[in-house]
């Protein structure tokens, strides 16, 4: 029988299953009972710079099962990785289903596992942002309802899983896998030679938009942009990896912008390297507030909350929302140099795949 099941479906569930997948396979080649992990690609993201590239660079195994359910809407997806997995563990039963972070893969499985009988684990569990409006949110929400386990990345997510009715016994306050995987492969970050010639001897701000709120609304989107793209100086170029999200909203308006480079979704060694060598980012990110804090980059967030409040408390990271006064001033102190000061937030060491397979080997 398989021991536990990692989940993973898109981009930020690559770099946190990492983590997991070495910690599980060193401890493994050391024990006398190995821990049997089955590997799961539910196929949420298919495009291969969002997907593929991640598990060669990453130096996980290929999946042992890939759903392939590709595109459609929130229902739709669910709905099939749904079934596809609740297929799987009719077949092949597990003992344990771990989940990561909050995508639609997330509470998918959780469901069809917790149905069956099937423990749910869940790493980056009890993150609130508190707006609801947020697909991730409630994702959130759905999965720590009816999670077994809870791993956490901050006390905080602790006390929020503690008020509302998870027990104590059930929490464990473990750090960030996605800080895990940053310090390990920190070394292999690096600008593509091609993107590199194009960004020149020029700085540069690095800038990602994908949500919602910013970017399904042109007027929206063309503000923000047009705002950032003019307070940034000319001795700055500004980098921008468009996500296929982002990118039917930029058709017909891009020649607009003479000092934006335009880039496919990179790869999580080139993204890095990327962010590691900038001024500083503007995001509209979760997890990228994450990376920036550790790397001591300035961050700006467009967005009114965060489920991540230590990367603003204790980080690099600021909230501005929509405030575009705010945002014209914080674009200026990131490019003059002038930043809050920040530290690395707790247990966010590397080690936080070894304290999770550890509580794991305990639970089996």
């Amino acid at each position: 029988m398989i021991d536990i099941d990692l989940i993973a479906g898109a981009r930020p569930n690559f770099i946190k299953i990492s983590a997991i997948c070495h910690a599980l396979e060193a401890y493994n080649e050391k024990a006398d009972k190995p821990i049997v992990f089955r590997l799961i690609h539910t196929g949420q993201h298919f495009d291969k710079n969002m997907s593929g590239d991640f598990f060669d660079q990453l130096g996980i195994r290929q999946p042992d099962i890939n759903f392939a359910v590709g595109s459609g809407t929130q229902a739709n997806q669910k709905a099939s990785i749904m079934v596809a997995y609740e297929k799987l563990l009719m077949e092949s039963p597990s003992k344990i289903c771990l989940v990561v972070g909050d995508v639609n893969s997330t509470a998918a499985c959780s469901i069809s596992a917790i149905k069956l009988g099937v423990k749910v684990a869940h790493v980056e569990a009890g993150i609130r942002s508190y707006d609801r409006s947020m697909p991730e949110e409630i994702n959130r929400l759905l999965t720590d309802a009816i999670s077994d386990m809870f791993f956490t990345t901050s006390r905080l997510a602790g006390q929020n899983l503690l008020d509302s009715g998870s027990r104590e016994e059930q929490i464990h306050f473990v750090g960030n896998t996605m800080i895990d995987t940053l310090f390990r492969f920190q070394s292999q970050f690096q600008i593509p030679e091609d993107l590199e010639r194009e960004i020149g001897s020029k700085p540069y701000i690095l800038l990602t938009m994908h949500r919602p709120s910013n970017v399904d609304h042109p007027e929206v989107f063309k503000k923000l942009l047009d705002t950032i793209c003019e307070t940034v100086s000319n001795d700055y170029k500004i980098v921008f990896p468009v996500h296929p999200r982002t990118r039917k909203v930029l058709e017909g308006i891009q020649d607009q912008y003479n000092n934006v480079i335009w880039t496919a979704p990179q790869p999580y060694f080139s993204f890095m390297g990327l962010l590691q060598s900038s001024r500083g980012i503007v995001t509209d990110s979760g997890g990228v507030t994450e990376e920036a804090t550790v790397l001591g980059i300035p961050c700006i967030t467009l967005r009114n909350s965060t489920e991540r409040p230590e990367t603003v408390d204790t980080g690099t990271n600021i909230l501005i929302g929509k405030d575009i006064e705010l945002l014209i001033k914080s674009i200026n102190s990131m490019c003059r140099g002038e930043w809050k000061s920040f530290n690395i937030p707790e247990l966010w060491d590397g080690k936080t795949g070894d304290r999770i397979v550890q509580i794991i080997q305990a639970a089996l």
